[in-house]
């Protein structure tokens, strides 16, 4: 039972003060813009505009400015002004082959149709501190980039299809009803269209240990990056009322194929079997864990046996949503004193009997000696 707590507002908007205050800090310190935020600490961005279903790098970056930077609290900002948004349709299937790539790398072919890319990223740095940074001088142009493609590349995938050395791609419907999680509460068995979708907006965090998980402590293969690509997109919209798609925009995704051995089965020779995995903007981390994930639950299709929580799919499903589980979490925060006072009276009446019990062991042990 939850107790109101009365005469607190006045209380509770000095709170909202203080924090304010807090959050802006030092006034001799120039304050953070949008911009800067959009453009200097894009990856926090990103997460955000992921994990909030919500592409809207000046809304994500407000976000992360309210919350003090604060990512969980910043997805929470953006989903519940997600709310409020009308809904008048949905977009064409982003076509992924098309993408104008800035980062495109494969741990699987080291001379793939349209080359390795390695863009923009942290993975071959030492990670040292860089002292030049807090100096706030100017960063060095980049060299010019002479190996970026400038037309649509191919996913590896095609050079393992080819051979049929892969599982063929789901049929998709264009005419079939679209599941949407954000309107439709969960239900199990839930189709491989909805858990991507809940993993897509789940916890990093989450997601990347259950990923780990499924190779570390309860590994069943190792699981090769069949192809990371970083890039932009074009996003279009079918209007009924002209008879074609129009393009609204290019939005910036990362896409992850993992490709992982699979023995076969009566019906399915051995082969390779995919996870896969697409976020907001540049967010490697989350989509490979994505696709990792993904793979492991789709073991009762593949006539896999059950045998890791990252192949449970009601507990990842229930338990990867971060705004869900930190209402659970922080809930615990609000005045419980009834409840405790129940559990405070439970515990003395129990703490009682058992010493009554004790006393009365011991009298029959004297009485017996």
């Amino acid at each position: 039972m939850y107790v109101a707590v009365k005469g607190g507002e006045r209380a509770i908007e000095n709170a909202h003060r203080l924090f304010a205050d807090r959050r802006r800090g030092d006034r001799s310190v120039p304050s953070l813009t949008l911009e800067k935020i959009a453009q200097q600490l894009a990856f926090s961005v990103d997460r955000v505009m992921s994990e909030g279903s919500l592409y809207d790098r000046e809304l994500a970056a407000l976000a992360v400015k309210q919350s003090a930077g604060d990512l969980i609290e910043a997805i929470f900002l953006i989903r519940a002004y997600r709310t409020t948004l009308p809904r008048f349709g949905a977009s064409r299937p982003i076509e992924t082959g098309s993408m104008l790539v800035e980062r495109r790398i494969s741990a699987t072919y080291k001379d793939m149709p349209g080359g390795q890319v390695l863009g923009p990223t942290f993975d071959y740095s030492h990670r040292l501190l860089d002292f030049m940074l807090a100096a706030e001088g100017e960063v060095p142009e980049p060299s010019r980039l002479e190996n970026i493609p400038d037309q649509p590349t191919p996913g590896v995938a095609t050079i393992l299809d080819r051979e049929g050395l892969i599982e063929p791609h789901a049929e998709f419907d264009e005419h079939a009803p679209v599941e949407d999680l954000t309107r439709e509460p969960l239900d199990f068995p839930a189709s491989r269209a909805l858990r991507l979708q809940n993993l897509a907006r789940g916890d990093e965090g989450f997601l990347l240990g259950m990923g780990y998980s499924s190779q570390r402590g309860y590994a069943r293969g190792h699981a090769f990056a069949g192809e990371i690509r970083m890039g932009e997109v074009e996003v279009e919209f079918f209007a009924e009322e002209l008879g074609f798609d129009i393009p609204l925009g290019r939005i910036k995704v990362t896409e992850c194929q993992m490709v992982t051995q699979f023995k076969g089965s009566a019906k399915v020779p051995p082969q390779f079997t995919r996870g896969y995995g697409l976020t907001f903007g540049q967010n490697e981390r989350k989509a490979m864990s994505m696709a990792l994930v993904d793979r492991a639950l789709r073991w009762e299709e593949l006539g896999e046996e059950f045998m890791a929580p990252a192949q449970d799919e009601e507990f990842i499903m229930s338990h990867s949503d971060n705004i869900q589980a930190t209402g659970f979490v922080e809930h615990l925060k609000l005045p419980h004193y009834v409840d405790f006072q129940a559990e405070l009276d439970l515990v003395r009446r129990m703490r009682a009997e058992a010493a009554a019990h004790q006393n009365q062991d011991a009298s029959y042990n004297e009485a017996a000696e």
